[in-house]
């Protein structure tokens, strides 16, 4: 008979992926690292599976680590929306809250349904805009709290997240294969962009601009039309796209980090009650949409 799986073993568990290391996770949960490893063997007794083997000498996930990564992820969020459910008294207040609308179509969904659930009575006021101007606002105190993408030396917060940025292509059409490629692009503030036409140009490659906007809605369409071809990251990639790389002739646009800006000041209590549950949903490897 296999018993319930330890949350806080789970969590220990994941303060190792997160850490990437034994010791700098004991210090993370505040245990020893001897009582770290204990917690894992009686996880893998449990399990009834190895989750780590030796790599050098480090350590690297197995197969059934990575598998359990997800699985300890989601029980280890509800385990914390329980108890905040019923342990904390009702947090109110608005919190105004600003993302790359990329972002809110992939993320939020999942992530303010769930604070919903948890803190009914807290309004999240959500207004979609590009990283670099809502750094900028956020500074200012027009936001609480924003998701950014983190590329240059302008965007400075907390990471959350690491994405390579890839090209895409439609799955039905040959549009990379013109002579001067025909871009779907948001506007000149926005890293993406600005990565995608510096690797173009390093390699000569001819372009143009065909399509411009801030609204990811709008380049999806192009891209998935045939009409142009982007540059996203994977968990924004829809159905009927395609990834090319460099076998494809097209260079690599190098990684990036997602996370959270805040406004400068101490936190409301609805504000730091959204942001742990937006770096939970961000740092959750489930948020990836397979293209067709």
């Amino acid at each position: 008979m296999i018993h319930p799986l330890d949350v806080d073993q789970l969590k220990t568990f994941l303060a190792i992926v997160d850490a990437g290391s034994f010791t700098r996770a004991a210090e993370d949960v505040h245990k020893t690292q001897s009582a770290v490893s204990m917690q894992m063997k009686r996880l893998e007794e449990q399990l009834g599976r190895p989750l780590f083997a030796k790599d050098g000498r480090g350590m690297r996930f197995t197969h059934d680590g990575e598998r359990l990564i997800d699985y300890a992820r989601r029980i280890v969020a509800l385990s914390d929306e329980a108890v905040s459910t019923f342990a904390k008294p009702d947090i109110t207040g608005t919190v105004r809250f600003g993302t790359p609308d990329d972002y809110a179509d992939v993320f939020l969904p999942e992530i303010l349904a769930r604070f919903s659930r948890t803190h009914p009575q807290v309004t999240v006021d959500v207004e979609c805009a590009n990283s670099e101007p809502l750094a900028h606002r956020v500074k200012r105190g027009e936001f609480d709290l924003a998701i950014a993408t983190f590329c240059g030396p302008h965007i400075v917060g907390e990471a959350v997240r690491r994405e390579e940025l890839l090209w895409v292509a439609s799955a039905r059409h040959s549009t990379h294969l013109l002579e001067t490629l025909p871009l779907a692009v948001s506007h000149a503030t926005c890293s993406w962009r600005r990565i995608a036409t510096a690797a173009l140009d390093s390699v000569q490659r001819k372009y143009r601009i065909a399509y411009s906007s801030p609204n990811s809605a709008t380049i999806n369409a192009a891209v998935q039309q045939g009409l142009a071809i982007g540059a996203m990251p994977e968990i924004c990639i829809r159905p009927g796209m395609r990834v090319l790389g460099e076998q494809d002739g097209f260079p690599k646009l190098g990684a990036f980090e997602i996370g959270l800006i805040r406004k400068p000041g101490r936190a409301s209590p609805a504000t730091e009650a959204l942001a742990r549950h937006i770096k939970e949903g961000l740092g959750s490897s489930r948020f990836a949409i397979a293209a067709e």
